[in-house]
Order: structure tokens, then sequence, then C-alpha cells
């Protein structure tokens, strides 16, 4: 019998009968011998509810007491799903984060899991209870309340998997597993049986929205198992994120089509070709906490070159006005953007072992009449930069390039 974390996001958490039905499920692994370890988000839109109501009271809220506010959320979904369990028999306690002192920086709004006291936990299994505990929050080394970001529970789950030593850390949420790309843009997208850790955080930095890129990152430092499942389907296996590459995977040179809508390029046009003229660029963009991620800087003539980055696109204005204010200083000729691109990209650990992905990725782009705007690559992944009118053809015909669509 194994100690599993199983964790349900806000949708499975979002009514009282949604609530009983978690329950139910986590009674049927109970009922099997399974050590239960449950770790819950706020009901569906309750965390966007407090932080609405915060900002009623004040309008920059004070990240400390804001922490206090939307922590309150886990708080409710908990207790409820203890007296679910209790209700149908079985017996369970719940904990929030402080309760099980899940040790955090000091950083609200957005700290990062410092430590994880296990000792009454393991009493609690050791005693046949399901524990249930709220995720998305912690307690810093002065006894204040902290929260972990958008998708902490996530976090959560997989951290308390580590701690545990966990033989596996489930994560319940509204689809089936992880898709070779999103099933709404293709629907012959399949369900992956397996992908490595290196995909699923390719997958998840390049806009897959199944797992919060921080789970997946801890879940790779602490080899934790992770399995995503849906909370609305009694069988199926989901998707296992394993540690190593099987033998099937050496068929699958892909195994994803990943891509991100919120994207701007941002252009610097004849700045002076010099050492340090890349930091003189980027520099102030990233004092504004501006992620830049893909960069291009042009073989210089006649003495300049021209430089372009992409932003998020909710960075794209606040970035634009940063490099304004710096044009004389640097000596651009001229400033522009556009915040109407796209980023696609394949993704697999099979490209270190085969040649040729980035030209059939080209020519099938080509062979549609989409222009590439920038390029970038890793071992495992080759990303391009589209005008956004083109993204889901794009990641259409890519799909069928690589023969997704196929079982393997």
């Amino acid at each position: 019998m194994a100690l599993i974390v199983q964790k349900y996001g806000g949708t499975s958490m979002g009514s009282p009968e949604r609530i009983r039905s978690v329950a139910k499920r986590v009674a049927r692994y109970r009922a099997q011998g399974h050590d239960i370890v449950v770790v819950v988000s706020a009901m569906s839109g309750e965390t966007n509810r407090l932080i609405a109501l915060a900002r009623e009271i004040q309008a920059q809220p004070d990240p400390r007491e804001l922490d206090v506010v939307i922590s309150t959320g886990e708080q409710i979904t908990i207790g409820l799903l203890a007296m679910a369990l209790k209700e149908i028999g079985v017996d369970a306690r719940s904990y929030t984060g402080t309760q099980v002192k899940i040790l955090t920086d000091t950083a609200h709004t957005k700290a990062r899991i410092q430590h994880i006291d296990e000792t009454a936990m393991r009493a609690d299994l050791a005693a046949g209870r399901v524990v249930v505990v709220a995720g998305f929050q912690g307690v810093d080394a002065d006894g204040n309340i902290t929260t972990l970001g958008r998708g902490g529970s996530d976090t959560t789950g997989v951290a308390l998997a580590a701690a545990l030593k966990a033989d596996e850390c489930q994560i319940y949420t509204d689809v089936d597993g992880v898709y070779t790309t999103d099933p709404r843009v293709v629907p012959e997208a399949r369900r992956l049986k397996t992908v490595t850790f290196e995909e699923m955080l390719e997958m998840a930095s390049l806009g897959s929205k199944v797992l919060q890129i921080r789970s997946v990152e801890f879940a790779g430092k602490y080899k934790v198992k992770l399995r995503v499942l849906s909370s609305f389907q009694e069988e199926g296996d989901g998707t296992l994120i394993t540690f190593e590459e099987d033998e099937a995977m050496e068929k699958a040179i892909i195994s994803g089509i990943a891509f991100n809508r919120d994207e701007a390029r941002i252009n610097v046009i004849g700045v002076p070709d010099k050492p340090g003229i890349a930091y003189q660029i980027l520099g102030p963009v990233a004092d504004a906490n501006v992620d830049v991620d893909v960069i291009i800087q042009n073989v210089g003539q006649d003495g300049h070159t021209d430089f372009s980055f992409t932003v998020p696109r909710g960075d794209y204005q606040r970035a634009l006005g940063i490099l304004e204010s710096v044009q004389s200083h640097i000596g651009a000729k001229s400033i522009s953007g556009n915040d109407k691109i796209c980023k696609v990209s394949v993704v697999g650990v099979g490209m270190r072992s085969h040649v040729g992905i980035a030209s059939t990725m080209f020519r099938t782009l080509a062979e549609e009449g989409i222009n590439i705007q920038m390029i970038s690559t890793s071992e495992i992944k080759i990303s391009v930069v589209l005008d956004e009118k083109y993204l889901e053809l794009a990641v259409r015909v890519l799909h069928k390039a690589f023969g997704l669509d196929q079982e393997i």
C-alpha cells in the first residue's frame, strides 16, 4: 500500500456536491489501504472575490494583510472536505499551512517554501486518518501568514509529497492529463501516457496551463512522481510525469506543441555595435521586473546593430515607455514594437537524437505562407515567434507534420 498526496483545484472544490464527490474518491483510495494526504485550493472564483474585496478597502492592499485575507479561501475548503469525509465514515483532520508549519520566506503574496514539519501529519496517518491540508499558504519565521502566489496549491502538494517521501503526487484538475497540444485548438490532440520532467517544464514555461511551473521545478528537484488526473472522471490513468525516458519515447521525437498568445515584441533600431549595449538596453527593463524571453541581435553594419526581444503582452507598454525614456542614452535611432504576436514551440526529448526537426518545422510553416519573425532553441525545444493571426493554423499543421495525432 502506498502513501499518496492528492491535490484538488478550485473547480473540484467548487460546490458542496463536488466536495462530496472528492470525499468519495478519497474514501475509495483509503479503502484500498493507502495513506492519503489531500491538498485543496479555495472554491473556484473565491480567491478573486477576496482580492476584489481587499481592493475595495485599499486600492493597493498591504501585502501582509492581503495574505491574511486570501488565505481564508483554503481554510473554508479544508474544513468542508474534512466534514464531508467524516460524514461518510472516514476519519479526517484539517490543517492550515500555519498548523502544519509550512515554513516560508517573508515574501508576502509570492512566498517560497523553506521547510515542512511533517510530525503531526505522520501521527495522523499512523492513526488511520486522512490529512487535509490547505494549499497555497504557509507561515514565516515570525508567525505571519504567507501565500505562495497563483497556482501555489500545486506547489504545496508537491512539497508535501517531497517532505513525506510519498509514492506519488496526484494533481486532479479539469483535464484528464497532459495532451500533445490544446484539444480546443486541435481536436485530434492525444493524451500522453508519460512525459518527462524536462518536457513538462518546457511546456509549462511555454504556455501550457496544466501544471504550475514552480510545482514542476519542485517535483524535478526532489524526484517526486507526479500524475495529472481528471477530478470529473472515475477511471483513467492520466499522465505520469517521469524522470526517465522510456523506450517508447525513443519513437516519439516530439511530445507536444505548446503556444502562448501573451507575447509582444520590441525592436531597438540602430544602436551602437559595442560591448555592453545589450545590458544598456535590457538592464532598465529587468530593473522594472519585466521578463524578457526571445532575444535577437543582428550582425552589426557601419558600427550599428538592431536588437529585438519579446516580453509578456501585459508589460508591453511599460517596457516600451522605459526604452523610450533611455533612447537618447543608448543612442538608438528608433524604438518600435508589436503586441499582436504569439509564440509556438515544438517540445521533445527525442530531438537530442534526431536531426531535421527544425527543417521540418520551418518547411511546414513556409508551405502555409506563415512568416517566422524570431527563433529560439534549446536542447529539447524550438520556439518561433509569429503573427498572432497564424497561431491556430501553425499549431494544427505542426501537430500533423510531427504525427502527434497518431497513437504510438
